[in-house]
């Protein structure tokens, strides 16, 4: 049997790799089996995030494809290589450098990885748009509650004040987020810091006039149609400063997309934690700009502030402690301050799924029932914040649609959690331009003044009511998926693990649901899927680190400096 055909028939390919490879052979029948294997490889590799596959680190993708199967036997790595560079759908990334290389050449060696040429552009352009603007590209990293958005918002206040434009016009600013929610968010929080820099003084009420106080989409910021993107490098935004919040959702393709439509006269203000999960499409783009900054000589690392001491919590809350350790892979002190309850406020506890089901039906249940009891629908949606079931998964017992329909029917037991009834929890899972609701909005049901039941969301002006029939795509809310809370913050959050381990628990994921709440979080979970999801990192193989410093290994992370981000620190 072929290579490929053991690869497909082991289940180790989706659909789409194997009819990649098939595609080479068609056109080519003299192709290798181990070229044709090898580009869907690299092809499955994308659907675990990575731009980029080195070929003696396939048994790590194989055990994040299915760990407990074993993989087919692979080539000797020189020879694979040797076939790889003889193909004539194999280009070498210093030859491409010139424009004049065939563009049938679809994959891309460098050393021992391989790229599909469409991911290795896309970094390629990155990198040189990056460095092309790294006068005015500032990077500002933290964790949750560190203070990034109250350092956008003085960002945004020092360029008012040193605005000057021969024409006397106002300076041209915008913030964006991946998702409405996070713009909705950042919008929010600049609005507060900027207001309480008027009220201190140190911002003359006439240059607030200049700031914004909205923030878009990605997606919405550069003009998504049908046939594309309006705005890219032949077209660029029409912006002097731009500040973009939660980059670790940010994927390869829109960063790319991005950066090529800021012009290069603009500021460019990224703001993210690398530590949370990366996006879900392909690339960590984010995290490799932190590494490239890391590296000795970088100049990427003259543009990074990291922020360090977290705001989020109240004091006497000890989730940033238990983050920290999470987040560099201590597990034994992990395990053990958990176990000896030395963590405040956060409990552990564990036990089967019923035994979860029982949990979130004596936690979640009565927390969301009293948000029918709030004065109008504006103190729901305040309240809304206060609890929130978040899970690893989607599918499965532990999974956000199992624990959805669990609350959902408790409240609503006569539809089975399927009614409209005073409280509901919505959230929005695609975009509506039109209606200007994003994916990731949390609505509340509630009737309006004649009684007809509505479903609200925050807006600027305050809430803003739709038809239920009338919504995008939508569903419960009352448990998320960690991935989907990115960017949110509760006062109280239950955070779920499955009963067995999974490949996408990972210690990325479990700080991200821990860093959530401000007051207590509950942890629901094994010890030995505990164990190996810290023992699992979400990091993704790409070449943008390498091509933004090149000559420079990475370094252990300095203490970064926290000064202005347009001067010397």
């Amino acid at each position: 049997m072929s290579l490929l055909a053991a690869l497909r028939h082991g289940g180790w390919l989706r659909d789409v790799d194997h009819a990649l490879a098939l595609s080479l052979v068609h056109a080519r029948p003299a192709t290798p089996d181990a070229v044709q294997a090898a580009a869907a490889l690299a092809s499955r590799a994308l659907a675990n995030g990575h731009t980029r596959l080195p070929l003696s680190r396939l048994p790590e993708l194989f055990a994040e494809i299915a760990a407990e199967r074993e993989p087919p036997a692979l080539p000797a790595l020189p020879d694979w290589l040797e076939l790889l560079r003889a193909s004539p759908w194999v280009a070498h990334g210093a030859d491409l450098l010139d424009a004049g290389v065939d563009p049938d050449r679809l994959l891309v060696l460098e050393g021992e990885a391989l790229s599909l040429r469409r991911y290795w552009d896309q970094e390629t352009r990155l990198a040189r748009a990056l460095r092309a603007r790294l006068p005015n590209f500032r990077l500002v990293t933290g964790g949750p509650g560190t203070g990034k958005t109250t350092r956008v918002a003085q960002v945004l206040a020092e360029f008012a004040r040193d605005w000057r434009d021969d024409a006397g016009l106002p300076p041209r600013i915008a913030l964006a987020a991946p998702t409405g929610k996070a713009a909705s968010r950042l919008a929010e929080s600049v609005r507060e810091s900027i207001a309480a820099q008027v009220a201190a003084g140190t911002l003359a009420p006439a240059r607030e006039a200049w700031l914004p106080t909205t923030a878009s989409t990605l997606h919405r910021l550069l003009g998504w149609q049908r046939e594309g993107f309006r705005h890219g490098r032949e077209h660029p935004l029409a912006l002097d400063l731009l500040v973009v919040d939660e980059a670790s959702m940010v994927d390869l393709a829109m960063m790319c997309r991005l950066m090529e439509a800021v012009p290069a006269t603009a500021q460019l203000v990224v703001v993210g934690d690398p530590d949370q999960l990366p996006s879900v499409d392909t690339g960590d783009v984010l995290a490799a700009l932190c590494l490239a900054s890391e590296a000795g000589g970088s100049a990427l690392a003259a543009t990074r502030t990291h922020l360090h001491t977290p705001h989020r919590q109240l004091p006497g809350v000890d989730v940033p402690r238990l983050a920290q350790f999470v987040r560099d892979g201590d597990i034994e002190a992990v395990v053990r301050g958990l176990d000896a309850g030395e963590f405040r406020g956060v409990e552990w506890q564990h036990g089967g799924e019923r035994a979860l089901h029982d949990a979130v039906r004596t936690r979640a249940v009565p927390a969301y029932a009293a948000l029918a009891g709030a004065d109008d629908v504006a103190a729901a949606l305040r309240a809304a914040r206060g609890f929130r079931v978040l899970t690893a998964l989607r599918e499965g017992p532990a999974g956000s649609e199992a624990l959805n329909a669990l609350v959902g029917a408790a409240l609503d037991p006569v539809f089975g959690g399927a009614g409209w009834y005073r409280g509901k929890l919505i959230l929005v899972t695609e975009n509506s331009y039109r209606q200007q609701l994003y994916n990731g909005d949390i609505g509340i049901a509630w009737p309006d003044e004649l009684g007809e039941m509505r479903v609200w969301f925050d807006a600027d002006g305050g809430p803003r009511a739709w038809l239920p029939a009338a919504l995008p795509a939508h569903e419960p809310a009352f448990a998320l998926t960690v991935h989907k809370a990115q960017g949110s913050e509760f006062e109280r959050v239950l955070l779920a693990l499955p009963e067995r381990d999974a490949r996408v628990l990972t210690r990325e994921l479990v700080y991200t649901g821990l860093t959530r709440c401000r007051r207590e979080v509950l942890l629901w979970g094994s010890e030995d899927v505990l164990r190996c999801a810290l023992g699992r990192r979400a990091a993704r193989w790409s070449g943008l680190a390498e091509r933004m410093a090149p000559a420079a290994p990475p370094v252990a992370r300095p203490e970064a400096p926290q000064g202005d981000l347009f001067g010397t620190a």
